[in-house]
């Protein structure tokens, strides 16, 4: 089995800063793209940032210049670094990627979610 769990979701002050983490374990042959969401109640899901086995990203216009990914691929980790936080950055935050597991001889692709973290940011 795999699992995604994130990490590093509080309550912060708007100006403040938060590293969120996301560790992928279980029977893994490779990880693809991952990607960081997030979800209020007043907003649907929001894709923030994504960044590919190669390194490449992309984030959001909306935390553009805040926010910024990372991984390190030996630690199967992704991270969101967010600065500058406003209240309305406030969310559950998921993780999600693309992996390929072991499955005895078979190598089988999914795409996996996290649990999610709540950070909340003061006014």
């Amino acid at each position: 089995q795999v699992q995604l769990v994130e990490s590093g979701g509080e309550l912060v002050q708007t100006g403040g800063s938060l590293r969120l983490s996301c560790t992928a374990s279980g029977s893994i042959f490779s990880i693809g793209s991952m990607v960081w969401y997030r979800r209020s109640p007043e907003k649907q899901r929001e894709l923030i940032a994504r960044i590919t086995s190669d390194g490449s990203t992309n984030v959001a216009d909306s935390v553009k210049g805040r926010f910024t990914i990372s991984r390190d691929n030996a630690k199967n980790t992704v991270y969101l670094q967010m600065n500058s936080l406003k209240p309305e950055d406030t969310a559950v935050y998921y993780c999600n990627a693309d992996i390929m597991r072991v499955e005895g001889a078979l190598r089988v692709r999914n795409n996996y979610w996290g649990q999610g973290t709540q950070v909340t940011v003061s006014s």
